[in-house]
């Protein structure tokens, strides 16, 4: 399993803005994250509708997070642009499975949430983007 194409895109683009720390215009976000302009306008609006990310109107337009980068979490970009996090589709009110009558309902429901758990730990904040780039534990 992985994660779809345009929750890897909606990552790239708030780790992008959270590096800058400033106004982006979508084109310079689109080359900078190597993000089709098309898609990333796309992903901008699913981001600003949920409050993850700013637009502002104009010539001197564009794009900035919305909070601290450490106030936004790795789930919060994934579930804005694919919806709630599960592992496994009976887990959504839309399906129609037998619900709890599954015998794997309760496992996918635990796997489920211990992900979503490990995705909220994460968030874009600067020390952690520093910690990452260093595999050994040294900084």
């Amino acid at each position: 399993m992985h994660m779809t194409l345009e929750a890897d895109y909606a990552v790239r683009i708030v780790e992008r803005l959270a590096e800058s720390g400033e106004r982006m215009d979508a084109h310079s976000i689109s080359e900078d994250t190597k993000v089709p302009l098309r898609f990333a306008l796309k992903i901008l609006r699913k981001l600003v509708a949920e409050q993850l990310v700013k637009s502002f109107k104009g010539a001197k337009g564009g794009y900035t997070l919305a909070r601290e980068p450490g106030e936004i979490t790795l789930r919060q970009v994934i579930e804005a642009v694919e919806g709630p996090y599960v592992i496994n589709r009976c887990l959504t009110e839309e399906y129609t499975c037998c619900h709890t009558a599954c015998r794997f309902h309760k496992i996918y429901e635990d796997i489920s949430a211990q992900v979503r758990s490990l995705l909220d730990q994460v968030t874009f904040a600067q020390e952690e983007r520093e910690d990452s780039c260093h595999g050994d534990g040294e900084k």
